[in-house]
């Protein structure tokens, strides 16, 4: 009989109650996905509250869709759902973007069940932890690495005076340093995130884990991850059992609690003060 996931919890709080929430997730049967919409560094070109909001938001209503059609594979509906996002951007932005830094880009993780146990995909600082019914602990992703080369580059960019990298108006300052970084996105050489470009989908990383049912696994956003990878709260799996043990919402309350503590990033470099949070606890059934 062939595997599905059931959704056990979910979490999704936007980093500020009076900003859009930039994350979004899907679940279905078949497969889930959890999109963090890159923060915009210049003009909005499409409608809505943000550009990062639109590409995860229609990211992950678009793979959901594709993924329930029951036709092709995981990369064929991220595919898809890439193909379907470069239409709508060509045909509802208000300009054509001058450089990468204007595109609209998610980092993302998604997760299907295959005939030996889970196939991931993922772009950027998403990812997925699980645990096996056997026991066995793993991550899937980039998150520890690109984390740590996230937060070396905001506690450079820190200021003299007790001015950390979060602290307000120390971001607008720092444009210049992270339009170059956006603008080597989907480019030689360059990291790839999902963007309105069908071509993106050959780019996601790939992993594939043997797994029975009654496996769990946790896909998230870097700004629910930050407890483990930015605060150093846990480690990935002992955040992983303490969404299993302690629930979701308990966990986002110690994150927000942890970084009001530090508003500025002085004691934890970032360049905000919150980041979206996501997470998707899910486990595989028969």
């Amino acid at each position: 009989m062939s595997l599905q996931l059931e959704l056990l919890e979910s979490l999704s709080i936007p980093s500020d109650p009076t900003k859009p929430n930039e994350d979004s997730f899907a679940v279905a049967p078949r497969a889930a996905a959890v999109f963090d919409g890159a923060t915009g560094l210049g003009e909005r070109l499409m409608p809505g509250r943000s550009d990062a909001q639109w590409i995860a938001q229609f990211g992950a209503r678009r793979f959901r869709s594709h993924a329930e059609s029951g036709e092709g594979d995981i990369r064929d509906w991220l595919r898809a759902a890439a193909a379907d996002a470069e239409k709508s951007y060509r045909a509802l932005r208000k300009r054509a973007p001058i450089e990468n830094y204007e595109i609209a880009y998610a980092s993302a993780v998604m997760a299907t069940p295959d005939a030996d146990g889970l196939r991931v995909l993922w772009f950027g600082d998403c990812a997925a932890l699980l645990r096996t019914a056997g026991g066995e602990f793993a991550v899937l992703g980039d998150i520890m690495d690109k984390r740590e080369s996230e937060r070396a580059r905001a506690a450079r960019l820190s200021k003299p005076g007790g001015r950390g990298p979060a602290a307000a108006g120390v971001r607008e300052e720092s444009l210049p340093v992270l339009r170059a970084s956006r603008n080597a996105v989907n480019s030689p050489g360059g990291d790839w995130l999902f963007a309105p470009d069908a071509a993106c989908a050959d780019h996601a990383k790939e992993a594939r884990v043997v797994a029975r049912a009654d496996s769990r696994v946790l896909l998230a956003s870097d700004g629910f991850l930050a407890l483990a990878s930015d605060y150093g709260r846990y480690s990935p799996e002992t955040l992983f059992v303490a969404a299993e043990e302690r629930g979701l919402a308990v966990l986002g309350e110690e994150l927000r609690a942890v970084e009001a503590s530090d508003p500025d990033g002085l004691r934890y470099p970032r360049f905000k003060r919150s980041d979206d949070a996501t997470a998707l606890l899910l486990a595989l059934r028969e």
